[in-house]
């Protein structure tokens, strides 16, 4: 089992996606959130189950899709590092 690290970044991604949500519904906002971090968790025994990032081309670079959005994350071995939460529309830069 690995232990979770968002960034920083990562971490004001979600914000915005929240905030983006709760413009039309605090509650399924704050559920949306809730279920992302639920999906997360998963990778703390499974840290290779997304796949790997096509704009990156590096096996340690890997995301999951939820919804419309990209969980991009960094499997480190002892620990994996969401790197961002990004909408699958928007340009990826990493």
């Amino acid at each position: 089992m690995v232990r979770i690290e968002w960034t920083e970044r990562s971490l004001e991604d979600l914000n915005e996606v929240h905030d983006y949500i709760a413009r039309d519904s605090k509650n399924y906002a704050h559920l949306f959130v809730k279920k992302i971090y639920e999906t997360v968790q998963r990778l703390k025994d499974f840290p290779n189950i997304g796949r790997v990032v096509p704009e990156v081309n590096n096996p340690s670079v890997r995301e999951i899709i939820f919804h419309n959005y990209r969980i991009v994350y960094r499997n480190m071995d002892k620990y994996v590092e969401i790197i961002t939460v990004i909408h699958g529309s928007r340009l990826l830069r990493i």
